[in-house]
């Protein structure tokens, strides 16, 4: 048995990031003090005890199923590519999660004063959001770079993504429940920059990108799955009951509304009124995006369905228009579409966000405190309070979506020439969209391509090949 330099580059970088990762949680993280757990259960008096929403699991098991069921079988559509979109998508999760409990334990503690990180049930859902970071981004570039590639462009992904999210959230004092902005549209548009640096006319000669009958139903799990568990994604963090139900209730009524507007579109931009599986499979989860970032506010249930149309609408016609003309003229060949799914809803959602807490000085008292403090009196006794005024705090709330665009254009791009340098061995000719080259795949296992109508998601609408 032979062993290739290529396996031994990806095998290397494997185990010696899970070393490093040991010896750094060993020496700078820890569990919850033990001090510290009665306040994070409820713990009374009197010994009894109710768990909090937050530090409870499901909420952590919904988010992880989205992450490694959700993502992982929606990028399953390509008909050669089915191992390397789940295999994969769990090979750079489980790196990733790791790599960002290190990142945020190092933001948001004092490492170098002697202060450690704690990794509790909350954080892990933190974790689990920042990697699906990376997971936008692999969707732009997927079949296109190979798993070295995919897991150095998650080690800067994560770590440029945290910071955003420390500018945003810590320092310029925002709200964004759902990470609408954080986690979406950086993904997207950071997974977009990596794809236009990587851009090789190879992609266009490809008879691999395209889906195939069984490759679509199986990529219809993970939407399904995506869809589901989406409320506990934007309402799981908060601050109380109520928040929480109105964010469960305003993401459920946006993907209902976005689910029945993408069909009705995806129908009316086909010459023959038939459905096309990529929005199906897509589109219908743009409502999720789109509420994100308001999820918890008091935008009354008729104001999420329109987000949720809107959102739909966009994602359609992003995927009919858009992505062909960005192919063409711009050179970004966008695999999976995020700029439709999430870009564009998370930039809907942000704006949204903005709009909202413009009027938030008519909502109620609770409302205020409970979303946007910084809207009260320094000397009002609110904690959190910064004397803005309500179009003040809107108007920080475009300023960081502004920040999170370009901030993950110029690292999308720093990280591409990184991943263009020639020892990753990104993949050439027929091995882009191909599994055999990574894979032990079973013999007679991919269809031939010249048996069927194929479609690229990155190239037309419904296009045969």
């Amino acid at each position: 048995m032979s062993v290739t330099f290529k396996s031994i580059k990806f095998s290397t970088l494997v185990l010696l990031l899970q070393v490093a990762f040991i010896i750094i949680i060993g020496i700078f993280g820890d569990y919850q003090p033990n001090e510290n757990y009665p306040k994070l259960h409820n713990i009374s008096d009197d010994g009894s005890w109710e768990e909090t929403p937050q530090a409870s699991y499901p909420n952590f098991q919904d988010v992880n199923a989205m992450i490694f069921v959700g993502f992982g079988f929606l990028m399953t559509f390509l008909k050669s590519y089915g191992f390397g979109a789940v295999g994969l998508n769990l090979m750079v999760s489980a790196i990733c999660v790791q790599w960002a409990a290190i990142v945020r334990g190092f933001i948001h503690n004092d490492i170098i004063g002697g202060e450690k990180f704690h990794i509790t049930v909350v954080d892990m859902v933190t974790y689990d959001f920042a990697t699906a970071t990376v997971l936008i981004s692999f969707g732009a570039v997927l079949g296109k770079v190979s798993p070295v590639q995919l897991v150095i462009m998650g080690i800067f992904e994560v770590l440029l993504a945290q910071i955003n999210e420390y500018i945003g959230i810590d320092l310029l004092h925002v709200r964004d429940i759902g990470e609408s902005m954080f986690i979406h549209t950086f993904g997207a548009y950071f997974g977009l920059a990596v794809a236009r640096v990587l851009y090789t006319p190879d992609v266009e000669k490809s008879n691999k990108e395209g889906s195939v009958y069984h490759s679509d139903i199986f990529a219809m799990i993970g939407t399904v799955f995506l869809w589901i568990y989406w409320p506990s994604f934007n309402g799981g963090f908060a601050d109380d009951q109520q928040q929480r139900d109105r964010a469960y209730l305003n993401t459920f009524l946006s993907l209902c509304a976005c689910t029945a507007v993408t069909f009705a579109i995806s129908s009316l931009v086909d010459k023959e009124g038939r459905l096309n599986m990529v929005h199906v499979q897509n589109s219908t989860l743009a409502g999720g995006v789109a509420v994100g970032a308001s999820a918890q506010m008091p935008m009354h249930p008729f104001g999420a369905m329109i987000f949720g149309c809107v959102a739909g609408l966009i994602s359609v016609l992003g995927y009919r228009f858009l992505t062909p003309l960005m192919r063409k003229y711009m050179k970004i060949h966008d695999t999976c579409g995020v700029n439709n799914l999430h870009g564009m809803p998370g930039l809907l959602a942000a704006i949204g966000a903005a709009v909202l807490a413009g009027i938030s000085g008519s909502w109620s008292e609770h409302d205020r405190r409970a979303i946007f403090p910084e809207t009260f009196d320094g000397d009002s006794g609110v904690e959190g309070a910064l004397g803005r005024t309500p179009v003040e705090q809107g108007g920080y709330q475009f300023l960081v979506v502004v920040i999170t665009f370009f901030f993950a254009i110029a690292g999308g791009t720093f990280t591409g020439f990184i991943l263009k340098l020639p020892i990753w061995n990104q993949p050439k000719d027929n091995k882009i969209f191909n599994d055999s080259d990574n894979w032990e795949v079973p013999e007679h296992s991919v269809p031939e391509p010249e048996l069927f109508n194929m479609y690229k998601v990155s190239n037309s609408h419904s296009t045969p090949m």
